[in-house]
């Protein structure tokens, strides 16, 4: 069976947890990398490195590992060209915008996006979806962390005079967290005017957070993550039904993990654009379906 030519777009974090997560597919193989520009080492990379995915040949899906505000630009140029695309897209009020937008651009090109398709949003998504269909009725409480956001993250770095950044999630119960930013300042920065900016972006303008300059983000570095779901709500006319989903993990691995998956799955849908709540979950699993069927339900 011929394997699905996959492009690393970006080589952050999460492409290189990208690059490994493909190797470990046993119906992927890697076109190469495409980053803004090549590296000194370029030549000792096992897999062709450029700056324009054209430049690799045949390429069916592209993971787009770059900034969440980086995503649709990036996206409708490659489906421009008829490739499919997959990202982890994570600003969740814009979530219904993009995949409008990206619909339009898909279905023009006869190509396949599946946007926001990390963990949260993404597999927790679906994970929600099951919670709410097994009790129509009630609440559920998605409590993050404690563990380093890198969307938040990415977006602190991105501020005038930060050199460096780390966003820590830390869960409050009920849906509400506090956000612990620590900030390596360029020399002559004022520490409340990053504090200020910080605060106003969407991606913390509705959480407690505090900004706090430190000598190293490295030091303090950790990609650990987790997330604890809570439902309590009613089935049918019973009341009193508890539903509990938790998870520890390495935040950029399980989100290249999910890229890959939906990348699988992108080939069985019809053009457009897609959320992974509206992906049948057997798509996102290599093998035959039938065999799925039998060891799965």
């Amino acid at each position: 069976m011929k394997k699905i030519r996959a492009a690393v777009v970006g080589y952050g974090n999460i492409g290189r947890f990208a690059i490994e997560a493909l190797e470990a597919a046993p119906d992927f193989e890697i076109a190469g990398v495409v980053r803004r520009s090549i590296p000194a080492d370029a030549d000792s990379f096992p897999y062709p490195v450029v700056t324009d995915i054209t430049r690799l040949g045949e390429v069916d899906v592209a993971l787009l590992c770059t900034p969440t505000r980086e995503v649709q630009k990036n996206a409708e140029k490659i489906l421009a060209l008829g490739i499919n695309t997959v990202d982890s897209f994570d600003i969740h009020t814009s979530i219904v915008q993009l995949r409008r937008d990206l619909d339009k651009a898909a279905k023009a090109h006869g190509a396949v996006a599946i946007i926001s398709a990390g963990w949260d949003p993404g597999s927790d998504s679906v994970v929600r979806t099951l919670m709410q269909a097994a009790a129509p009725e009630g609440i559920t409480y998605t409590d993050f962390g404690p563990g380093m956001s890198m969307g938040h993250s990415v977006c602190v770095r991105s501020k005038e005079g930060v050199r460096d950044a780390l966003s820590m999630t830390i869960p409050l119960g009920t849906g509400i967290h506090r956000r612990m930013v620590y900030v390596e300042l360029e020399p002559g920065i004022s520490l409340d005017d990053v504090t200020a900016a910080v605060k106003s972006d969407p991606y913390f303008s509705l959480d407690e957070t505090h900004v706090i300059q430190v000598e190293s983000v490295e030091a303090l570095r950790d990609m650990g993550h987790g997330v604890k779901m809570t439902r309590k709500g009613v089935s049918g006319k019973t009341h009193n039904q508890r539903l509990e989903f938790g998870m520890s993990i390495n935040n950029p691995a399980l989100t290249a993990q999910m890229l890959v998956a939906v990348a699988r799955a992108s080939f069985k849908q019809a053009p457009g654009a897609y959320t992974m709540i509206e992906i049948p979950v057997i798509d996102l699993l290599p093998g035959d379906r039938e065999d799925l069927v039998a060891k799965l339900v």
